[in-house]
């Protein structure tokens, strides 16, 4: 049983796509198809030394399309200059992150400098035994 199509409240104008398709897709079987082919064009692409989509690092993203006759390079275009943006970027996060983590291994090793020493301050100033506790070493004749 097909659905009948719903009234159009103007009638000089046609009816919307979805309402004209609508009993179509609605009587329809629905096939669902997740194909590998995906997946394995990329490790394909990664066994032969090459970035896992055609968008990623190598020559043909990287280098220019033209020059001009005299030898002069093409002028940058804008894919060129973001991606240029966003390694420098990349770079200086990598930097600054480095900083951060040399500063915080020279404060760790400072801090365990410190209790070290504290310790051995404690150990130092700690009331020393007396009486019997000193003889115990010593026979007792």
């Amino acid at each position: 049983m097909v659905p009948t199509l719903l009234p159009v409240p103007f009638p000089n104008m046609a009816a919307p796509l979805g309402l004209r398709l609508a009993p179509r897709l609605a009587a329809a079987p629905r096939h669902i198809h997740c194909g590998a082919a995906r997946p394995a064009v990329g490790q394909w692409r990664v066994q032969q030394g090459l970035a896992a989509s055609s968008a990623g690092y190598g020559p043909l993203r990287d280098l220019p399309d033209w020059s001009f006759v005299d030898g002069r390079p093409a002028p940058p275009w804008k894919g060129q200059m973001r991606r240029q943006q966003e390694e420098e970027a990349f770079a200086r996060r990598v930097a600054m992150l480095d900083r951060e983590m040399e500063q915080g291994l020279q404060r760790w090793q400072v801090q365990q400098c410190q209790q070290q020493e504290a310790k051995e301050r404690k150990r130092q100033t700690q009331l020393q035994p007396k009486g019997a506790s000193l003889r115990r070493g010593s026979s007792p004749q």
